[in-house]
């Protein structure tokens, strides 16, 4: 199969089409023998040792970046950091109890609009620039919304994870935060044909813009099966005081067939790889500040769905506790996700593009057999 062959029809019938190959990817690896790979590398090295920074330059470009082109490449994108005065005035028009989701997903259509992708702006200057720009627009719509401040979006920080924490927080964040923010950026940055990046891929089909599909995207990205899930999951882990309450709340749900949110993958049977190195940064955050509470909540959770259903915790389940006590706002979680995502999503625009064919695939149809038209006045 091409590396962007359109999806072909099938005979084995599946939900949600798990288990179907639509296409040959270089950009990452995700289950199998695999666990997860971007373009080659570990994320097990890749959190432990790379900056987010070289990753979104290894997922863009194809390559790890040199020194040289590691400090240009931070360079450029803290110099694309400031809004567009007219972006800034339509986020002030968006109320304050809209999803974050739908701000992201607004700014992202209207940037399309004033910094179209054109022979003066490549798909690589548009990746750059929403990388850059996506932690304002987060952060300038969350403090005019509420307290109607126009904060100065520009920051001196080194890095998208101070960066952001910085806006949020009003102040520069410490070493540890910034490590745990950056990791996590690593690991949301790119998971093969999920949901989010499939949409991408299928609008970048049709020869679409890139901003149409980013947009897409994001809105694939909302619902709680994908990128909402780690709201839910801190809505869930919040719920309870301790283990044992967490334990007796969690056996209910069970018992009465409520969905429990951060378990499991479409991907993985046994395991999520990135959970292992998220829960240990949920640990290691909830001991500094001596929280005695969401990390044993998280882990009773985590014990009691493997041991009644042999689920496991994803990234988005220890995720919401490190954002949590990162102090960012539970609606704010999926939008940093997208932050990080948007890596992800235009290297696969852009490898599609690179050997594009329409992704159009069949439906087996299940509806009525064929009838003859009825004139109205004959309906009965």
């Amino acid at each position: 199969m091409s590396t962007n062959a359109a999806v072909k029809p099938v005979v084995k019938k599946t939900g949600g089409l798990a288990g179907i190959v639509a296409g040959e990817t270089k950009i990452s690896a995700a289950g199998g023998a695999h666990t997860l790979e971007y373009r080659g590398y570990s994320i097990y090295e890749l959190a432990e040792k790379a900056a987010f920074e070289e990753v979104a330059y290894l997922l863009l470009r194809g390559e790890l970046p040199t020194k040289s082109e590691y400090d240009a490449y931070k360079k450029r994108l803290r110099g694309l950091r400031e809004l567009p005065g007219d972006l800034k005035a339509v986020l002030e028009l968006i109320p304050m109890d809209a999803h974050p989701m739908d701000v992201m997903r607004t700014a992202t259509s209207y940037l399309g609009n004033i910094e179209p992708e054109d022979a003066m702006n490549d798909q690589l200057s548009v990746a750059d620039r929403l990388v850059a720009l996506y932690p304002g627009i987060l952060v300038y719509w969350w403090k005019f919304a509420r307290d109607g401040d126009r904060i100065n979006e520009v920051t001196a920080a080194d890095s998208v994870a101070e960066h952001f924490l910085t806006l949020l927080h009003g102040k520069k964040p410490s070493d540890l935060h910034v490590q745990a923010m950056n990791v996590s950026l690593i690991l949301y940055a790119e998971h093969e044909f999920n949901a989010s990046t499939f949409t991408a891929r299928t609008i970048t089909s049709t020869t679409s813009d890139i901003y149409s599909a980013v947009t897409g995207a994001i809105g694939a990205l909302r619902g709680n099966l994908h990128g909402g899930a780690n709201e839910a999951a801190m809505e869930l882990i919040q719920k309870f005081k301790t283990p044992e309450d967490a334990i007796a709340g969690v056996t209910n749900m069970m018992a009465t067939k409520q969905l429990i949110m951060g378990f499991g993958h479409r991907v993985y049977t046994e395991a999520d790889p990135r959970n292992v190195v998220i829960k240990a940064w949920s640990k290691r955050l909830s001991d500094e500040v001596g929280n005695t509470t969401l990390y044993p909540v998280s882990e009773a959770i985590e014990k009691l769905m493997w041991d009644e259903k042999h689920l496991f915790p994803n990234l988005d389940f220890y995720s919401a506790s490190v954002y949590n006590l990162l102090g960012i706002p539970t609606p704010m979680f999926t939008p940093v996700f997208v932050m990080s995502r948007v890596t992800g999503w235009i290297a696969h625009i852009m490898e599609q593009r690179s050997n594009n064919k329409l992704i159009r695939p069949s439906a087996d149809y299940t509806g009525p057999e064929t009838r003859s038209f009825v004139p109205v006045e004959s309906r009965k």
